[in-house]
């Protein structure tokens, strides 16, 4: 992975191998960014999207492999306990252009992904909603 900042923007390029949510999240703790957006495209052979479940207020997990173009990547970042959250949605197209996506839980780069980060002047936190067992903004 290679980056470079350009005031609040930072552009990003992911490599084979690299993973995407742990990416980000390393690049906004070294960068100290708190709250931003992001979005990307790219190409993944090794993702696996969650879609959440009301009813068992989880999330199934979808693993896919094989060659998908990363049609839409976005997201954004936040903090909770002081660390990166990353909430990430991704929307990736495989064979006989079938699309497929959700929740990003972990994608690992085939060949190569371009991301745009746009950090906010400020700070968003996340906090535990034990009725919804998710972590919402919190203001």
């Amino acid at each position: 992975m290679e980056y470079k900042r350009y005031n609040d923007t930072l552009v990003l390029r992911l490599d084979k191998g690299d993973e995407i949510i742990s990416s980000l999240a390393h690049v906004a703790e070294k960068e100290r960014i708190k709250t931003a957006s992001f979005s990307g495209i790219g190409a993944t052979d090794n993702f696996t999207v969650g879609i959440f479940s009301l009813e068992k207020q989880t999330y199934d997990g979808f693993s896919f492999t094989g060659n998908h173009e990363i049609t839409c990547l976005s997201g954004n970042i936040t903090s909770v306990d002081g660390k990166p959250y990353i909430h990430a949605h991704i929307t990736c197209a495989g064979e006989n252009a079938n699309v497929v996506g959700g929740h990003l839980l972990e994608a690992k780069i085939s060949l190569t992904c371009e991301i745009f980060i746009d950090a906010v002047d400020g700070e968003v936190t996340r906090k535990r909603d034990e009725k919804l067992n998710i972590n919402r903004f919190d203001f």
